[in-house]
């Protein structure tokens, strides 16, 4: 979340945004059970450690390679963050261990590309970093791919081999700052146990 955009006199435009100035805007994220996020390969590139900082100074419990329980409604929930795939050692099989037999997870890392080597004990994945294909014309897709998978875990709700994946559009650009056919999105998903 390194890049952010903002309307000029001149029209959009990009501009670094300090991990300090990002994070006490987040500081006001208001969520029962704590507030979580891992880095991504634009934090990374910038400063990782900067950006942690920033942020769990503000209240947001960074997760890279490692998990976090909390409770809902007397059980635990464990939350396992795993580092950005293009920028940071993963130790994908490890961190899931961590997670005790038997508990009900939810994994969260920055690039959806991990998907097919989930440990399959691991039900759900949730990603951003393709910014949803950011620049999508009809009958011709996706102008740049952002994974390795084309289109196949570039947004929304993917399900495969037992495992759910859900990537964001987000709302920021990458590079370039436009959008295009790619609406900017906050996320509510609303999980159920069986």
């Amino acid at each position: 979340m390194i890049l952010g955009d903002y309307m000029s006199s001149n029209g959009w435009t990009s501009r670094r945004v300090e991990p300090e100035v990002f994070g006490a805007v987040l500081k006001n994220f208001n969520a029962p059970l704590g507030t979580y996020s891992v880095l991504g390969n634009h934090d990374s590139w910038y400063s990782g450690g900067k950006v942690r900082a920033a942020l769990e100074q503000n209240g947001i419990k960074v997760l890279e390679n490692e998990v976090q329980q909390t409770n809902v409604r007397g059980t635990s929930l464990w939350l396992v963050g795993l580092a950005d795939l293009w920028t940071r050692p993963q130790w994908v099989r490890e961190t899931v261990a961590k997670v005790p037999e038997g508990q009900p997870m939810i994994a969260l890392t920055h690039n959806p590309d991990i998907f097919p080597t989930l440990p399959q004990r691991v039900p759900l994945l949730l990603a951003g970093h393709t910014h949803g294909g950011q620049v999508r014309f009809p009958l011709i897709g996706t102008v740049v791919e952002s994974s390795r998978y084309g289109d196949r875990y570039v947004r929304g709700h993917v399900i495969e081999n037992n495992h759910h994946l859900f990537v964001t559009t987000g709302i920021g650009t990458s590079i370039m700052p436009v959008r295009f056919g790619v609406t900017p999105e906050i996320v509510l998903l609303t999980l159920k146990s069986k």
